[in-house]
């Protein structure tokens, strides 16, 4: 019976992470409704932001947008707008062939006359006002990856050299620390990613992750569980694995407490997300160890290399990171 005093505390560990593991899933039909608007000293920094752009010289439009739902949707506003009393946003489809969705999509800038635009554009050029001559598009770099971004609608035509790139992308720089800070001094409505809304028609699943190392194990199984049961092909879900493996030992090292994860599957892009409750760290990977087996920013320079793009969201309660898998 000796064999009874080893495995009995075996199993009463692998039970409490077992039950901590137990999935909650989301309603059939979620309503869509815009998520995590900006508390008002977002709106607040809207304000200041599209005030900023729209004098810059030329400029006769501004517009912000933010990243939400792990990036498949942005909010949307601009200095045309009554922004008044609140910030007027709208939502749109992240994926929607317009410059300022592949700005926050790559981090990349897009920048031209409508002419030089049409080819890559032509139906957003198109909609596009007669006195609008160039227009440009940047990136808000956040503690090195993307949080949304701006575009300037110029009156007049540009020339886009040196000296104008670069200050409009310091700018970007500028205007995202900005946006960092109300985030960490904005507490969530609820901490709970279950009551995050998704998108009409989409597969979402969370649960919850013991404060326990142990606890990877299982939180890997319950992903890979749910995305062979979702039908994703096997190389997709493999690198779900390892990233959200990445991102959950993380949180767990880095706050001693438990977190919890979201998977959600809109249109064939999957959206992984794990939020903790108590850590404080921002991770810049800009500054992370160039060398390949140090310990810490590797975790994330994993995902970063592996997702189609990611991103992060530090609030009063914690931690919020998220990584999305787009289809080949």
């Amino acid at each position: 019976m000796q064999w009874l005093s080893v495995l009995l505390p075996l199993w009463a560990v692998g039970t409490r992470l077992f039950l901590a593991m137990v999935p909650r899933t989301y309603a059939d039909k979620v309503a869509q409704t815009v998520a995590n608007r900006p508390s008002p000293d977002g709106d607040t920094w809207v304000r200041f932001a599209l005030e900023q752009l729209g004098n810059l010289p030329g400029v006769q439009r501004a517009g912000v947008a933010l990243a939400e739902g792990g990036g498949r949707r942005l909010l949307f506003s601009s200095s045309d707008r009554d922004n008044g009393r609140s910030v007027d946003w709208c939502e749109i489809d992240a994926y929607e062939d317009v410059p300022l969705n592949h700005s926050v999509r790559t981090g990349q800038h897009v920048v031209g006359s409508l002419d030089d635009l049409a080819g890559s554009y032509p139906e957003f050029i198109r909609r596009q006002l007669s006195t609008t001559c160039a227009l440009a598009c940047f990136p808000f770099w956040t503690a090195g990856h993307v949080q949304g971004g701006y575009a300037l609608y110029y009156g007049t035509p540009q020339r886009f050299d040196r000296p104008q790139l670069t200050h409009l992308h310091e700018l970007g720089m500028t205007l995202g620390g900005a946006l960092r800070r109300v985030q960490r001094a904005t507490p969530r409505a609820s901490r709970s990613l279950v009551h995050e809304p998704v998108p009409d028609g989409a597969l979402a699943v969370t649960c919850s992750v013991g404060a326990d190392p142990r606890a990877v194990a299982p939180a890997r199984h319950f992903l890979r569980s749910t995305l062979v049961a979702w039908a994703l092909d096997l190389e997709t879900v493999d690198t779900a694995v390892l990233c959200l493996s990445e991102l959950v030992t993380n949180a767990i090292l880095h706050t001693g407490a438990g977190c919890e994860l979201r998977a959600v599957l809109d249109r064939g892009v999957l959206t992984t997300t794990v939020r903790d409750g108590g850590s404080k760290m921002v991770v810049d990977l800009r500054g992370a160890p160039a060398e390949p087996l140090a310990v810490h920013g590797r975790g994330l320079q994993i995902v970063s290399a592996l997702s189609t793009r990611w991103g992060s969201e530090l609030d009063a309660v914690g931690m919020t990171v998220w990584f999305v898998l787009e289809p080949a």
